[in-house]
């Protein structure tokens, strides 16, 4: 069980590096560099569609090691779990809406030429309340999983604590892109939980530099 759980994390912390390294300024620079700037237009669709890829393995590793059982909650309780996880999901699915989820993943830069950066900040919907709904989602619908597992509980462990140190690495690239408009941002949204009512957010102009 200890071999299992071992080597469940080393495998996640290997694509976590991986996935970490290739979506860093400097992997993107590299990358233009030696291929031109011509990678603009197709890195993040690759980087997307091998982040996503290379996940198989790890899911596949999560099937079949050894495992054993933590708990499982009885019915109606397990429902209402499992409803939470419908509207986590449906959460996820808007915020990904709302950050033009084939853009997000570089789909639309295939077909037409798009500015190098955005417009401004998303500042309505979720991203009034806090700062990665998208990573809140995703936290909550696996924490709400009613059949839990040493393995599982370990991969959902990890990924949390990955979900939370790369909203540190993306704020450091938001604060170099957008300067104090950013950190204003910051001051008045939490990261993951949000306050009892949101804010009404302005559009604040764009001043770079960190």
């Amino acid at each position: 069980m200890l071999s299992s759980a071992m080597a469940l994390a080393l495998v996640f912390v290997l694509w976590a590096g991986m996935h970490s390294l290739l979506a860093s300024l400097p992997a993107k620079a590299l990358a233009r560099r030696l291929l031109g700037p011509a990678v603009d237009r197709w890195y993040r669709p690759v980087y997307s569609g091998f982040a996503l890829l290379s996940l198989l393995p790890l899911l596949w590793l999560l099937h079949v090691l050894s495992d054993a059982p933590l708990y499982n909650v009885p019915a109606p309780w397990r429902w209402l779990m499992r409803a939470g996880q419908l509207l986590a999901a449906a959460g996820f699915a808007g915020a990904g809406w709302q950050m033009s989820g084939l853009r997000f993943l570089g789909v639309t830069a295939l077909f037409r030429q798009e500015p190098a950066s955005p417009s401004g900040l998303q500042l309505t919907g979720f991203y009034r309340c806090m700062r990665h709904p998208i990573y809140t989602f995703s936290m909550l619908f696996l924490w709400l999983n009613p059949d839990m597992t040493v393995n599982r509980l370990l991969l959902t462990a990890l990924v949390s604590l990955y979900f939370y140190l790369g909203s540190i690495h993306e704020e450091r690239r938001l604060i170099a892109e957008f300067g104090e408009a950013y950190r204003q941002y910051q001051r008045q949204v939490p990261r993951f939980l949000p306050r009892f009512g949101c804010p009404k957010l302005r559009q604040p102009q764009s001043q770079p530099g960190a």
